[in-house]
């Protein structure tokens, strides 16, 4: 262990800490004063404090245990470590904010919209750090090696089932804002891990894709790979531009692929995550 494995632990349960900050105030001062509640685990803790006026960190850390163990032996101890340090942080921060009695808004809608985007800025933090709050995902990914559904479906369902019940809990109405909540929540968290600068990878076939492949190195500042492709009903070999660009630069590699080729074939598809100094220093 070196002085950056500590520096980089050390970052990472900073921004996790931070993150369940952020989360903590989303529920108990935004979403939880309109009964408004998250997908998952969270979200039974939140009806399970709600229906037995026991502490929201209680059933927070003893709901998640179970999976906290589970996931020991598929994400390693690292994960384990941090995932509890998140979920012991996001209780103890949940029952200081509702110490303190301050109340975001008065409107559901609001508090809807903004509960369940402050909420997926905190957690989105978490997990950019390699962490969980919830061991929903845990679940699914231990029940989708049993049974024939993805790990998205059997979270879908899951968060279904939990929305059905807060219907009952809470009454219609507030299902369906908690439902908003968890949607907008969704998308903030793929705002944070992935950024403002969302990544696209690029491939281009064209008979000329050297040149292309030198224009777009000049006039776009972009690395590029040649890859070796053949024509399924040609069976002619050729070779394909490859690169990743951000959002805001597509406008521009297809005019330049227009300039010199008007009839190549363009694919761009989305990009999770990129690293690389390369990528990096043209940003």
């Amino acid at each position: 262990m070196d002085k950056k494995f500590f520096k980089t632990l050390f970052l990472r349960m900073f921004f996790i800490a931070f993150g369940c900050l952020i989360a903590a105030f989303a529920l108990e001062c935004v979403l939880i004063p309109r009964d408004v509640i998250d997908g998952g685990i969270v979200g039974i803790s939140i009806m399970a404090s709600y229906l037995t006026k026991l502490p929201l960190g209680l059933f927070l850390i003893v709901l998640n245990l179970p999976f906290i163990v589970m996931a020991l032996q598929k994400f390693g101890k690292m994960f384990v470590f941090l995932m509890f340090y998140g979920v012991i942080l996001l209780a103890v921060f949940s029952e200081l904010f509702l110490e303190t009695g301050w109340v975001f808004t008065q409107d559901t809608l609001i508090a809807a919209i903004f509960g369940g985007v402050i909420l997926g800025t905190g957690v989105g933090f978490v997990l950019k750090s390699n962490a969980s709050l919830d061991g929903t995902e845990i679940m699914a990914i231990k029940l989708a090696k049993k049974y024939p559904f993805s790990v998205g479906e059997i979270v879908m369902f899951f968060n279904i089932f939990i929305f059905i019940v807060a219907g009952f809990v809470y009454g219609a109405d507030k299902a369906m804002y908690s439902a908003i909540t968890y949607f907008i929540a969704y998308r903030a968290i793929d705002l944070v891990i992935q950024g403002l600068n969302e990544a696209k990878s690029v491939f281009i076939m064209s008979p000329k894709y050297d040149e292309i492949g030198k224009e777009i190195m000049k006039n776009l500042d972009k690395s590029v790979t040649y890859l070796s492709a053949e024509g399924g009903y040609s069976g002619a070999k050729q070779k394909m531009v490859y690169c990743v660009i951000t959002k805001i630069e597509i406008p521009k590699i297809k005019e330049t692929v227009s300039a010199i080729d008007p009839t190549a074939f363009i694919a761009i598809e989305n990009v999770h995550e990129v690293d690389g100094k390369r990528y990096k220093k043209s940003h």
